[in-house]
Parts: C-alpha cells; sequence; structure tokens
C-alpha cells in the first residue's frame, strides 16, 4: 500500500488528514453561522426601511446621520444626527441609513483575530483544521499583502468602542416614548446588545495590548501597576473571546429582526406604556 505523501508528519493535499474525528463539523457550522448573518446583514442595510419602531432603533442603522422619512417603518426626520437625505446619493443605492456606518463594526469584525481563525478554516479553506490539508496556494503572501490589511483592526477598534456608546445610547432612549419612562421587550433587547458588544470588543485582543502592551516592568511603579490590574480583566475577557464573538454576534441580527418585525407590525412589543 503506498503512504500518503505527507508534509510536517500530515497527510498532504486538499482535506487529506490523519484524523479520525468529525474535524469537518465545526467549519461547517462556522459557515453556517458567519454565511447566513453576512446575507441577512447585507439583506437589512439595502432594505432601508422598517429599522424603527418607536422607542427602539435597530443597531445595524445607528447612528442615524441622514434619514429619508418617506421610507416605510423609517425613523422621524428630527432624529437624524445631520439632516434630510442627501441629494448627491447615488441613485443607483437605496436610500439606507445602514450604508454610511456599517463599514466600521464590518472592519472590526472582519479583522478580528479570531473571526480570521474562523473565515480562514471554514471560507477559504486555508487549512479546514488543525492538521488537515488546505487548498493548493501559489506562493504565500500572506505577510506582505493580507496581513497589511489585518493591521486595521486596532485603528478600527476606536470605532467599535465609540459604537458601543452610541448603542448604550439607543438603549437609554428605548426607556422613553413620547416623553414618558417606560421599559419594553425591546429595552431590553437593546440592552443587552451594547453589553454583549462591549464584552466582546474590550476582550479583543488589540484593547489587551493597549492596555497592557509595551511595558517590561507590570510592578515598577504605580501607573504600570494599575495597567497590569485591567490587563488582567481584560485577559479574562480575552479567554471567552469566541464567546462573546458569538453571542454578541447572534444578538446584534437578533436585535435588529426584532425591531423590523415590531416596525412591520407582525409581532406587538409588550411594554409598560400600553
Amino acid at each position: 500500500m503506498s503512504e500518503t505523501l505527507r508534509i510536517g508528519g500530515h497527510a498532504g493535499g486538499f482535506a487529506a488528514t490523519a484524523r479520525t474525528d468529525r474535524w469537518w463539523v465545526g467549519p461547517l457550522l462556522t459557515f453556517a453561522g458567519l454565511g447566513a448573518f453576512v446575507v441577512y446583514s447585507t439583506w437589512a442595510a439595502f432594505q432601508g426601511a422598517y429599522y424603527y419602531a418607536a422607542p427602539y432603533l435597530s443597531p445595524f442603522y445607528s447612528p442615524l446621520l441622514f434619514i429619508d422619512p418617506s421610507a416605510p417603518g423609517a425613523a422621524p426626520l428630527e432624529h437624524a444626527w445631520i439632516g434630510a437625505w442627501p441629494s448627491w446619493w447615488p441613485a443607483l443605492l437605496p436610500a439606507s441609513p445602514a450604508f454610511l456606518i456599517l463599514i466600521f463594526p464590518g472592519a472590526f469584525r472582519a479583522t478580528c483575530y479570531y473571526y480570521r481563525k474562523a473565515y480562514y478554516r471554514s471560507f477559504f479553506a486555508t487549512p479546514p483544521g488543525c492538521a488537515v490539508g488546505p487548498i493548493p496556494q501559489g506562493r504565500y503572501k500572506g505577510e506582505t499583502s493580507l496581513l497589511i490589511f489585518q493591521n486595521l483592526h486596532r485603528y478600527a477598534l476606536y470605532f467599535a468602542i465609540l459604537f458601543i456608546f452610541i448603542l448604550y445610547l439607543d438603549a437609554f432612549k428605548a426607556f422613553f416614548k413620547d416623553g414618558r419612562l417606560g421599559v419594553g421587550v425591546g429595552t431590553l433587547v437593546l440592552l443587552i446588545n451594547p453589553t454583549l458588544l462591549g464584552l466582546y470588543t474590550f476582550g479583543c485582543h488589540s484593547f489587551r495590548h493597549l492596555v497592557g502592551g509595551g511595558l517590561d516592568c507590570f510592578s515598577c511603579d504605580r501607573a504600570s501597576a494599575a495597567r497590569h490590574g485591567l490587563w488582567k480583566k481584560v485577559t479574562a475577557l480575552n479567554e471567552r473571546h469566541m464567546l462573546w464573538a458569538w453571542t454578541s454576534l447572534f444578538w446584534v441580527g437578533f436585535t435588529d429582526v426584532y425591531v423590523r418585525l415590531v416596525a412591520m407590525g407582525v409581532i406587538r412589543d409588550l411594554n409598560t406604556w400600553g
């Protein structure tokens, strides 16, 4: 019996492996989960409608820089940060506020250390699993091209942090309807969303380096000791980074679905306003 060509002690060739477990289940589920979110979020962004059900605003559309109040389920014009929908907007694209802001959280997710592993394995099969043969490639250029783009992650972090505070502001506004204090299911949904996003963002590898990186001595002075304490807390979040990545991704999509269904009248929001 001829032996399979081995590279580095592992079987060579695409998906070739000596593993006997169901290694393909993880990449398959990741492909399905990430693929479903990308398809849905793209569809939702193109709608430009049913993203607001007073006092709830979908996180896909926050902040509302411009508003087209004529769209069904759109927020009132007074909610716009800048004003009415601009005349310079390309006619080929729908008047959707989501197009103006999704690039920022999208860039943070796409360049995240965990998501790199997730889509490298599930979408690009490079490799699809540990000790599993990758798709045959030419000369490797990751260090000179792809990782240059991935370095945007450290800069996208600042936008991601800003969006958490904006979404908390939306959650605060969701306690008031027509000037009356109250609470609804949608209020809790909006409040959980930035909380999960915060656990994901503040457990990020880049944030961990920001608070504790570049130090040769953690106990040399009080400032260094304080940074070490913060670094340990961030590390505790970082150890569950995959968990926060998936729960926050699911919840931000669920939040948009909830607001959309309420705005369309498909479901009724249970609340104290009546």
